[in-house]
């Protein structure tokens, strides 16, 4: 395992709290939090000023904004409200200053170290779409020849850290990450517990590959092209080495009553098609059973402490 401390690498990093946040030699803005943090209401400020500067934005979540919907043809995105622990947040942005990452590097936050520390367990690529703006695209495609060439001082020798930014001049590359979460990550969520990913995958590798096959044609009816969209195989064998559940599963079950809901924006984008699939309708309704229990743990909580 490598280890990259950010304080020692090249160029600067600087902390801030939303409010003291300054976007005006700001270029580029990357959402990197998970969806409901954009709900807190310590960061609708500066969420309205990103939105009235017209800065592009490239969101790395799993979760697709509501404004990056937009831009699909066919997608009704006001009908996918639910899905979004605040959805009005993204109706100030124009879907042209915004585009998205399939983020396929599997990490997490090992919780025995500080909060700072994050382990990626499945080193791969951020899979981008091309803004609608030429000149967004090209700042894009600058950073990707960057990072390509960065190299990591490891003792006396430069290494290749092998999660690099591709990007992709299709809308629907992206999407490519919706298969592989509703196949294993929200399959992580049993009724009583969690699953590793390699488990909620290979016990029942059939049932596994008809999710991840009707999620692909999902994808494709909205407009992908199957290059733009991972094989099963592919997938199912990087699942090997992902001995943990989901980032998701684990919240759920520390009493999380908000987190992103990919399974749900799926299953209703695929209903606007005239689709449906059983055993994601499960996923669903497994997820949806998990977060009323932990609702109404919190509001029994805060009405006993009010």
């Amino acid at each position: 395992m490598v280890e990259v401390r950010s304080k020692a690498l090249g160029g600067s990093i600087v902390g801030a709290s939303p409010a003291d946040v300054n976007i005006d030699t700001t270029d580029l803005v990357v959402l990197a939090m998970q969806e409901p943090q954009y709900a807190a209401e310590s960061l609708r400020n500066l969420m309205f000023d990103i939105a009235t500067r017209r800065l592009p934005m490239m969101s790395i979540m799993n979760m697709p904004p509501k404004t990056f919907l937009r831009r699909m043809v066919g997608v009704d995105a006001d009908a996918l409200n639910e899905c979004f622990a605040s959805s009005a947040v993204w109706d100030t942005f124009d879907p042209d200053m915004m585009t998205l990452c399939s983020p396929d590097p599997q990490a997490f936050r090992p919780p025995e170290d500080g909060l700072n520390v994050l382990q990626v367990t499945l080193p791969t690529n951020f899979k981008a779409a091309a803004f609608a703006r030429p000149g967004d695209t090209a700042l894009l495609r600058t950073l990707q020849r960057d990072i390509e060439s960065a190299r990591f001082g490891l003792g006396e020798e430069s290494v290749e850290i092998p999660v690099k930014l591709k990007v992709h001049d299709s809308l629907f590359v992206p999407t490519a990450k919706w298969a592989m979460l509703l196949t294993g990550n929200y399959r992580c969520v049993l009724a009583n517990g969690t699953r590793a990913i390699r488990e909620a995958v290979h016990s029942d590798i059939q049932a596994s590959q008809a999710v991840y096959t009707w999620v692909q044609k999902v994808c494709v009816t909205l407009g992908a092209s199957p290059d733009d969209l991972v094989p099963f195989e592919k997938y199912a064998a990087a699942a090997q080495g992902l001995s943990k559940p989901s980032s998701a599963a684990r919240a759920l079950f520390a009493g999380a009553p908000h987190i992103e809901r990919v399974d749900l924006l799926v299953q209703k984008i695929a209903s606007q098609l005239g689709m449906r699939h059983g055993l994601v309708d499960e996923t669903v309704n497994a997820v949806n059973h998990r977060l009323e229990i932990n609702r109404a743990a919190q509001s029994s909580h805060q009405i006993k402490t009010a």
